[in-house]
């Protein structure tokens, strides 16, 4: 063997230097962090779900109590028999509803938003590469509404019959037919809806902005600016679970246009921008204006569910 060839075979058999232990040690050490890190946080969403759980409980519990004791009390007071009864009736049944209908899981809003993002750009992008337009056209019909999004802005809606999609290629109306993301939260909402959805703009954007921040959570804020003259409403965003609202259907946006194209039975076009110093974003639905609409205005007509 050469010098130079024994020289080589040492140098490739030097042991490790002290960079290159400390680098390995560093890794080791940010692994082992990491796994303390994801176990933390499996144990946090644990206990989170577990609090949430003992906070129904504890709400059943309470309203169990309070039927126990108004039954016991119609001994005490016979002459209030009737109203005590009602009370706990009331408070039994309320507690074992709340206790069996304890959820088991929750969701937190930063999934529902990886859920969403991916899909949002996916068919943003599909509708880019068929060079639609920037235009959002929710559509009624008599069982749901769809989501049109023409080929040109100037196309005028086609009716429900036309609808035929996805991908609708007649040459009168190109462009796409989607289910929209904010269908079945409409379900969902006109379903616990205790009266029926309003077919008047104003009373309708009432019902519509407090079912998307009480009963969804969907945003932290919502007021709603009406214009029945102008076929216009308006609301002002704050606080959006799922980031920013002017992406493909979003579910703010959606569940907005889907409420007023069910209430008013025609179609709505969506307009989104970003808010001022007020509110985050603004999302404006917009319809045909006509005197039916005024009339509603005026009389409060609601729609059976």
């Amino acid at each position: 063997m050469s010098p130079s060839d024994a020289d080589l075979d040492e140098a490739t058999t030097d042991p490790p230097t002290d960079r290159e232990t400390e680098t390995e040690a560093d890794q080791l050490e940010l692994a082992a962090r990491a796994e303390l890190l994801e176990e933390e946080n499996r144990r946090l969403r644990a206990e989170y779900a577990r609090a949430r759980r003992s906070q129904y409980r504890r709400t059943a519990a309470g309203l169990a109590l309070v039927g126990a004791i108004a039954a016991l009390a119609t001994v005490v007071f016979p002459d209030g028999r009737e109203v005590l009864f009602a009370l706990a009736a009331v408070g039994l049944f309320g507690g074992v509803l709340t206790y069996y209908v304890t959820p088991e899981s929750f969701v937190a809003a930063t999934v529902g938003e990886r859920v969403y993002a991916p899909m949002a750009a996916n068919e943003a992008a599909l509708a880019s590469e068929l060079g639609l337009s920037d235009d959002r056209v929710y559509i009624p019909d008599d069982a749901d509404v769809r989501l049109y999004v023409p080929q040109r802005s100037s196309d005028e809606p086609p009716s429900p019959d036309e609808l035929e999609g996805p991908v609708l290629t007649d040459a009168a109306h190109r462009g796409l037919a989607l289910e929209p993301t904010g269908a079945t939260l409409f379900d969902a909402f006109e379903r616990a809806l205790p009266d029926a959805i309003a077919t008047a703009p104003a009373p309708l954007a009432t019902q519509l902005v407090d079912g998307l921040v009480e009963q969804f959570e969907l945003a932290d804020g919502a007021d709603a600016d009406v214009d029945v003259d102008t076929g216009r409403v308006t609301v002002a965003i704050d606080g959006s679970a799922f980031g920013d609202v002017d992406r493909f259907d979003h579910p703010i946006a959606s569940f907005l246009a889907v409420g007023f194209a069910t209430g008013l039975e025609r179609p709505i076009r969506l307009e989104i921008e970003s808010g001022d110093e007020r509110s985050d974003w603004l999302v404006t639905c917009r319809w045909e204006a006509d005197d039916e609409t005024s009339e509603k205005t005026d009389s409060g007509e609601t729609r059976a569910n």
